[in-house]
């Protein structure tokens, strides 16, 4: 396998591209694609969940593996937690790579922990996780397993990054430096357009902690949240929230989609009805990462 100096320029930023990255961070995809250039000999499964991050990972690992060769798989892990627009988002995205692709059932809501909703919720559904991917890795001979954790997520509290370092999956993009501003900026000079993909995590992350996940109420959240995609809202949450005994929808988005929703007032608050809940109401503080459902 050969691996020549400035594998970065050379595979993941052709000339019309180089002037529009920084040398910094030129020099960051130089790190990441070495460190790649190591893995693939042996075998590499990336866990691509369709979030920009995994696909910041998982096309630069095509990149060098169609430079220098090497075995490359991407798994997918679907559950009742993930939506069917980024189900759809992630075969879209590995179709247009021409990158071997799988899709494998995940069980997080058997899991009686998982279910429970606490605050560490997400190590049990990552542990579901890279034991389904540690599993493929031994039966097809892979041995290194890699998932889309940044450097910007080391300055949150990231419990399935614990489940992570348990399990010897390896972060490439925050042993390299990436922060999520960084992997942006490279998906955009390479006319990516899931660079402009808001970020999207699972739909238990809109259940408030403390009340149990279940599959009706996943597909209550992803009800709504049709009704506003399909309404061309960009940046927005419908959060599941409890006042007493009473649950009820609680929708964040940026400031200026505000008035944009209120035109689909009636058609979220009959949709929430249908489903049983009582209230369907507008935060009008503007969408937050968290959004205080912890």
């Amino acid at each position: 396998m050969r691996h020549d100096n400035r594998v970065a320029e050379k595979i993941l930023m052709p000339d019309k591209n180089r002037e529009k990255l920084d040398p910094i961070l030129t020099d960051k995809l130089e790190k990441l694609s070495k460190q790649l250039s190591k893995f693939l000999p042996d075998g590499v499964i990336v866990a691509f969940s369709g979030g920009i991050d995994s696909a910041m990972l998982l096309w630069t690992a095509k990149k060098v593996k169609d430079e220098s060769g090497g075995k490359l798989l991407a798994v997918t892990t679907d559950s009742p937690s993930l939506s069917r627009s980024e189900l759809k988002d992630a075969l879209k995205f590995a179709k247009d790579l021409n990158v071997e692709h799988t899709i494998q059932k995940s069980d997080e809501l058997f899991d009686e922990e998982y279910i429970r909703n606490n605050s560490d919720r997400c190590y049990y559904c990552k542990t579901e996780l890279f034991s389904i991917t540690g599993s493929i890795a031994k039966s097809d001979e892979f041995k290194w397993v890699l998932y889309g954790y940044n450097f910007s997520d080391g300055e949150d509290v990231r419990p399935g990054h614990k489940a992570a370092l348990e399990n010897n999956v390896i972060s490439p993009l925050a042993d390299a430096g990436f922060t999520k501003d960084d992997i942006r900026s490279v998906l955009r000079a390479n006319h990516l357009t899931i660079a402009e993909k808001p970020a999207s995590p699972c739909l238990s992350s809109r259940i408030m902690t403390g009340i149990s996940i279940t599959k009706s109420r996943l597909n209550d959240i992803e009800a709504m949240e049709a009704i506003l995609k399909e309404a061309g809202i960009k940046v927005f949450r419908v959060r599941l929230c409890q006042e007493s005994t009473e649950l009820f929808f609680r929708i964040e988005s940026a400031s200026e989609e505000m008035h944009a929703i209120l035109k689909h007032r009636k058609a979220l608050v009959a949709e929430g009805n249908k489903r049983g809940y009582k209230w369907v109401t507008l935060d009008l503080e503007p969408y937050r990462t968290g959004g205080g459902v912890s």
